[in-house]
């Protein structure tokens, strides 16, 4: 159901070579979904993070998680709002709370089984790779799928190649707050 609480295993990771990581997941990937331009815009919150995805042509959605700044594969619990009226939201909020970053982002979706593998090119910062194992919180078991979650991104992390100094902890936005921080 809309607004419960789901749960991912994820890995986020700077792309050295884009085009090498696009013929991996091409090559592993169980289904292409397709290409999104996603506008995500970041605002300050005391706790967790607090994201409103507006997607080209599609759905805009409030998203309200929860994960630690970790360079390892970790768990994000989140929510997921649908919104009707974006920009009203998107005023109301940052009259309210204030931005913390918008990211402009181009992403091309993949999935493997239960995971989704995202290509982005992120204006401003470059190119990165994500894994999100999207877990079943209704499981009978929840740490036997944390686990399979956790060995599947192990896996991909092999076939992309991805070296430990390629591991990101922070969101797009953080990055972005961070460099708007650094520059001005």
């Amino acid at each position: 159901m809309t607004g419960d609480l789901r749960r991912n295993i994820e890995l986020k990771a700077r792309l050295r070579d884009p085009a090498l990581a696009h013929a991996a997941a091409q090559r592993i990937a169980t289904e292409y979904v397709g290409i999104e331009r996603q506008i995500d815009t970041y605002f300050r919150v005391p706790h967790g993070r607090l994201k409103l995805r507006e997607i080209d042509g599609g759905e805009a959605r409030l998203v309200g998680y929860e994960r630690p700044d970790d360079f390892q594969a970790k768990a994000s619990d989140y929510r997921l709002l649908p919104v009707i009226e974006p920009q009203r939201l998107k005023e109301l909020l940052t009259a309210s709370l204030g931005v913390v970053a918008v990211v402009d982002k181009r992403r091309t979706i993949y999935l493997f089984q239960n995971v989704r593998i995202h290509l982005d090119e992120v204006a401003g910062l470059g190119s990165f790779l994500e894994f999100e194992a999207v877990l079943d919180l209704t499981a009978v078991d929840a740490a036997y799928a944390a686990a399979a979650g956790h060995a599947q991104l192990a896996f991909l992390s092999g076939e992309f190649q991805l070296q430990p100094d390629d591991l990101l902890a922070q969101s797009y936005g953080e990055m972005l707050g961070v460099k708007s921080t650094q520059s001005g």
